[in-house]
């Protein structure tokens, strides 16, 4: 168990934690939220013992072995294999002892050595080093290539990868989807749901955490509360919590306005002195409770088109990709036939290097097509949003001057006000941006799109250095916008929020994908489940080769006939069970909906928070709750039973 009792901690002049007192229970799985700078990668450095307690204090198993993501990768030269194996630094030491004991030729130390190796599963230990690093999106011949020859974004995966191969019993992640696509992040949800060990995880993708914790640590005014439940449900608590804590102050404040009034008007009166000095006792005695205190969400919200054409623009047979330094064409997605109508609203599928923002970058003109034909509609204005966006804005110029090249002619005090709708007001619009964080940078880049009344919105990646609280902004301005918009993200939530149709870009096609999110994610797992196969088949006989069912088994058609039936028979019995289960989940949760329904009710019921009503309604949040959490187990034991049934055939 890990246990922080009555801990303070504080970084130079600023106190981060105080008198703050949480556990954690072995295999449970918690979300590490809180605004930036609240403390959160403090925390972690506290459970890898690099800081320690100012007062109080901290606990966990001595026994235990804590996982965390490097942030820095050596430019190695060795394989990436041999660089994730390394994270089982277990093994690694069975290994030194080995050849140890063969340098020393100590038949006896050796054998010892092997047997031990053979415990440890070292023999599966470079297929399951294989296994993560294809999950998270490299290559089979990437696996062999030196560390060096990676880009960052691709190290920091190496890194995860190293990190999820240690036996850990604590693991620590730290924006661990930040570097992943969508595919890569699907896989490591699934592995971490079989993950044995305790997980704490920082994350600003909900719908992330939604899916892996069911415990979540909020830190808030140097404090860390535990909530049970993943974040959405962490969200809804909160929000009730403030409630019943606002209309507990606002009926105090009546008390204490009472009885400053009877003392006022009292006080003076030698008959009522003693009256009123005892309300000044019980006034002083009081123990005020802090209003609720929710810092006002950021918000904003898309200037409208001054024109809406239709359609936006037309891809007639669109060869999209680069030109080699020998003016070879390097084709990526090829073959693209597409009409963007006013008021679509496209999220873009696909796996990393497949193409998304090759294509996104064709589409918004910043790279030519290779072939084909691009037609724009009249009054067409594209505001794009790339990948790399941040590496666009000068580090030495402010906000306004950043605005100001987009709008020479306007007054600066209305530039003023539009970039202070961007919490970028007063000396903020005037500073330098150079050391500004990153989802400063990327609130500016955005403010400077939306300025300039965009009706065609193309978006790669917006949500990478965004926290919680801006993410949740854009999803909210992004919903109400009134122009089209096509979306590259790998933040689940903002895809489900803003876009009502979803295309595949695979295989170098661009083609429409019939279905939603969870329709693509269980795609995406059976397409990894079927790589597995292949990699166990290994040099397995292919199905040109004659085996059972082959042009030449010998098999005539009334035996195979048969063999046929009794396989329809056995494949039935093997369903039923599965199929009972599923009926039987399905009725459980057609009841808690209906119960959720009534809770949900009550709770919105302004006339609920009234105090007849108190411990009612207590009631009925905790039992919001339990109904929320088992939903949540119902809907995963029925997805898991799905794809079992999936899996017989």
């Amino acid at each position: 168990m890990i246990r922080f009792n009555q801990f303070s901690l504080a970084r130079g002049t600023k106190p981060l934690f105080d008198n703050t007192t949480f556990t954690l229970n072995p295999g449970e799985k918690a979300g590490l939220v809180g605004a930036n700078g609240a403390g959160k990668s403090t925390l972690f450095a506290v459970l890898l013992g690099e800081l320690h307690a100012d007062g109080g204090d901290f606990s966990i198993p001595p026994t235990w072995q804590i996982a965390h993501v490097a942030q820095e990768t050596p430019a190695a030269d060795k394989t990436a294999l041999a660089y994730t194996l390394d994270g089982d630094a277990a093994l690694r030491a069975i290994e030194a002892r080995i050849a140890a004991a063969s340098a020393a030729h100590d038949g006896a130390a050796e054998a010892e050595a092997h047997a031990a190796f053979a415990d440890a599963d070292g023999y599966t230990a470079p297929a399951r080093a294989e296994a993560l690093l294809l999950g998270l999106g490299f290559t089979l011949e990437q696996t062999r290539e030196p560390v060096s020859s990676f880009s960052g974004g691709w190290r920091m995966r190496l890194n995860l990868a190293q990190a999820l191969m240690c036996r850990s019993d604590l693991l620590l992640l730290d924006e661990p989807t930040n570097h992943l696509d969508l595919d890569a992040i699907v896989w490591l949800e699934d592995w971490l749901h079989r993950y044995p060990g305790t997980l704490i995880v920082i994350s600003h993708d909900r719908e992330f955490l939604d899916s892996v914790c069911n415990v979540t640590l909020h830190l808030e005014q140097q404090q860390i509360k535990r909530y049970g439940g993943n974040y959405s449900q962490f969200e809804v608590l909160r929000a009730q919590q403030i409630a019943l804590q606002q209309s507990a102050y606002e009926k105090q404040q009546r008390t204490v306005a009472h009885l400053q009034s009877y003392i006022n008007r009292f006080k003076a009166q030698a008959t009522k002195a003693r009256q009123a000095q005892s309300r000044v006792k019980a006034l002083e005695k009081m123990e005020l409770i802090a209003p609720a205190h929710a810092a006002s969400p950021f918000t904003f919200e898309f200037r409208t088109p001054d024109s809406a054409p239709n359609p936006m623009m037309v891809m007639e047979d669109v060869r999209c990709g680069y030109h080699a330094e020998d003016g070879a064409e390097i084709p990526i997605v090829e073959r693209v036939m597409l009409s963007i109508q006013n008021g679509q609203r496209i999220g873009l599928l696909g796996a990393n290097g497949q193409g998304k923002s090759t294509l996104i970058k064709t589409l918004a003109g910043t790279l030519a097509p290779l072939g084909g034909h691009v037609r724009e509609g009249k009054g067409l204005r594209i505001g794009y949003f790339a990948q790399h966006q941040l590496e666009t804005l000068r580090a030495d110029d402010t906000p306004l001057q950043h605005l100001a090249r987009l709008a020479p002619d306007t007054r600066e005090q209305e530039l003023r006000d539009f970039l202070g709708s961007f919490n970028f007001s007063g000396d903020m619009a005037t500073s330098k941006i150079a050391p500004f964080s990153g989802g400063e940078k990327a609130r500016l880049a955005l403010a400077l799109i939306i300025w300039q009344k965009p009706n065609l919105l193309l978006l790669d990646e917006p949500t990478n250095h965004l926290d919680l609280e801006t993410r949740h902004a854009l999803t909210m301005a992004l919903a109400q916008f009134e122009g089209t918009l096509i979306l590259v993200s790998h933040d689940r939530h903002l895809l489900r929020a803003t876009t009502d149709q979803f295309m595949l870009v695979a295989k170098h096609r661009l083609q429409e994908f019939d279905g939603d999110l969870d329709d693509y994610r269980d795609w995406l797992l059976q397409h990894a489940a079927e790589q597995r196969a292949a990699l166990k088949a290994g040099n397995a006989p292919t199905g040109g080769e004659a085996g059972v069912g082959g042009a030449d088994s010998g098999v005539n058609r009334k035996e195979q006939r048969r063999l046929e039936a009794e396989s329809r028979q056995k494949l039935a019995h093997l369903k039923k069970p599965l199929q009972n289960r599923i009926s039987k989940i399905e009725k459980e949760m057609e009841g808690l909906n209906a119960e959720k329904a009534t809770l949900d009710a009550f709770v919105a019921d302004p006339a609920s928070y009234e105090p007849a009503q108190k411990s009612k309604l207590t009631e009925a949040i905790r039992r919001q709750a339990d109904v929320n959490a088992r939903l949540e187990t119902l809907e995963a034991e029925w997805l898991e039973t799905h794809e079992e049934l999936e899996q017989i055939g």
